[in-house]
């Protein structure tokens, strides 16, 4: 496959399809979407979307208006960055893809054109197999939400870790491509590899390595602090592993940290359900680990005395190179760990300052795992482990209703789950305090793995719910924010299967921005908007193809 393929082609297997019915709103607002989950606090919340209203999204008036297909599966969420000036073509509103066939793509938002797409694969190379294990099938390339930074090089860069073979030779490379052309910058890309001192599950006379065939870059990347950080997971539960997190310099991708948090144990590692890892404005970064080996022995500072901390809710500081800052575990950590009912399978949320009852400012992240208790830490005193009890801001048991694998959204004071099996909850927040029961709840209830919802809203007005349904075929579903018994609209609604997608694609987060909903599948991403007749007289219309 060549290295790097440009397309001016607006028709054929990329193009933009738009029903014949109906037309469709063009993007009118500069809004972005740079990062998983919209923000490095991973709120999931878009409060600049002036298109679509709770008034306005219905079956009557919303739908399914095209298909960039792929070649591969998209497990990532897409990214879209307004006013890409494209060398020859003109300056575009850019949408973002990446896929398990190691592809990256980037397509003019409005038409669907392939404005370039390039393939992160060395020569003699092919994405790797699924290596034994079901959970990234039936090839692994770009699992993980790759990273914009709008700011950096002559044009800006994406940032992408792509996985490959040659042979029986796994690797794993950081990617700098120019947004422009997909050009790779900074002499990249750079094969990532790392060691650090341990006996751990791996280790050979006292030296861990990173061994690449045994992980995967599943959760999305991260830059803060002015470094880009990533962190690991295995294939399923494979032997041998341990839980990895690197930092690089994204100016040069020189690697800045190496951190492992199960160095002389075993496992630990970092799935999140493709969630980002949260970052403070601080630079701290937030992330639930994996069963693993947790040390029940203590030093004097309250962490674990061998430096495995597996199953836990970890706060890491970029501040010089990378560190556990603070942590907090379970009293029965250990337990959980060898039940396979630990954190690792949910993502992190970092809540913006909230006052308590006492009117102290309080600094709270949450997050939720396989035993559906939701976990919200005190960022400046997470409360570490103690044997008999949780020493932790909240622990509320039995109000998500059903394991985790997924992340939260947070929207006004409301923080929106969706655990596996059950329905979306929002949950309110008062006094600094996450209330329960729910405030509402859908009527659908998400099959395995629950769903990770996104937030559209013009600041705190005409919010909107957005969630996937794992399903076959997959649903798209849109709910009133303030009440999520009463659902705007679903993609199962309109009659002949006019805006069905595909079968449902594990952990998917929904991109809204600029009107526009994308939604990953298995050949390409899925595009709703709203139709002509039901736009303002001032909006732009794009006549149909």
């Amino acid at each position: 496959m060549s290295k790097q393929h440009k397309s001016l082609a607006l028709a054929g297997a990329a193009a933009f399809a738009i029903f014949a019915s109906a037309r469709s709103v063009s993007s009118v607002s500069n809004a972005s979407v740079l990062t998983y989950h919209n923000d490095n606090a991973r709120t999931g919340q878009n409060l600049s979307e002036t298109i679509l209203r709770p008034d306005s999204v219905n079956a009557s008036t919303f739908g399914k208006v095209g298909f960039f297909a792929t070649d591969g599966k998209v497990d990532a969420q897409p990214l879209l960055l307004p006013g890409v000036p494209v060398a020859g073509q003109g300056t575009h509103n850019v949408v973002f893809v990446v896929t398990e066939h190691d592809s990256v793509y980037a397509f003019d938002s409005d038409s669907g054109a392939v404005l370039w797409q390039v393939s992160t694969l060395g020569a003699n190379e092919l994405p790797s197999d699924g290596r034994n294990c079901s959970q990234v099938i039936p090839e692994i390339g770009i699992t993980s939400t790759p990273v914009i930074d709008p700011s950096r090089g002559p044009n800006g860069v994406i940032y992408v870790v792509a996985m490959s073979k040659n042979g029986s030779t796994y690797i794993h490379r950081l990617h700098a491509l120019d947004v422009t052309s997909g050009a790779e910058l900074f002499g990249g890309p750079k094969v990532i590899q790392a060691s650090v001192p341990g006996t751990g599950a791996g280790s050979s006379g006292g030296t861990l390595p990173f061994d690449p065939k045994q992980y995967e870059e599943r959760a999305g990347l991260l830059l803060t602090n002015g470094k880009l950080v990533t962190v690991w997971s295995s294939h399923c539960d494979i032997d041998p592993y341990t839980g990895w997190i690197m930092s690089y310099n994204p100016g040069t991708l020189a690697q800045t940290g190496v951190l492992n948090v199960t160095p002389n144990g075993s496992r630990g590692a970092m799935w999140m359900a493709g969630a980002g890892p949260a970052a403070d404005a601080a630079g701290n970064v937030y992330v639930l680990d994996g069963n693993g080996t947790f040390d029940t022995t203590m030093n004097g500072s309250g962490f674990p005395a061998s430096g495995n901390f597996g199953n836990a809710f970890l706060k890491i500081s970029t501040a010089s190179g990378l560190a556990v800052a603070d942590y907090f575990a379970t009293f029965d950590t250990v337990t959980k760990s060898n039940a396979d009912s630990d954190l690792g399978s949910g993502g992190t949320l970092v809540l913006p300052d909230l006052v308590d009852s006492a009117s102290q400012t309080r600094h709270l992240a949450v997050g939720a795992g396989k035993d559906a208790h939701m976990y919200v830490v005190d960022r400046d005193a997470m409360g570490k482990w103690n044997a008999s009890s949780n020493a932790i801001y909240q622990d509320i048991t039995g109000a998500i209703g059903g394991a985790v694998f997924s992340m939260p959204a947070y929207f006004n004071r409301m923080l929106y789950y969706g655990g596996a099996g059950t329905t979306l909850k929002a949950f309110a927040i008062a006094g600094a305090r996450v209330s329960t029961p729910a405030f509402s709840h859908s009527a659908t209830s998400f099959t395995y793995p629950g769903t990770t919802p996104g937030i559209s809203a013009s600041g705190t007005a005409n919010a909107i719910v957005w969630a996937i349904e794992n399903s076959n075929p997959a649903v798209l579903h849109a709910y009133d924010a303030l009440d999520l018994s009463h659902e705007l609209y679903n993609s199962n609604q309109a009659a002949g299967g006019r805006d069905t997608f595909g079968a449902g694609n594990k952990f998917i987060t929904p991109t809204i921005v600029n009107g526009r909903v994308y939604v990953g599948t298995a050949t390409g991403v899925a595009v709703f908007s709203r139709f002509a007749p039901d736009i303002p007289t001032n909006l732009t219309i794009r006549k149909p193809n």
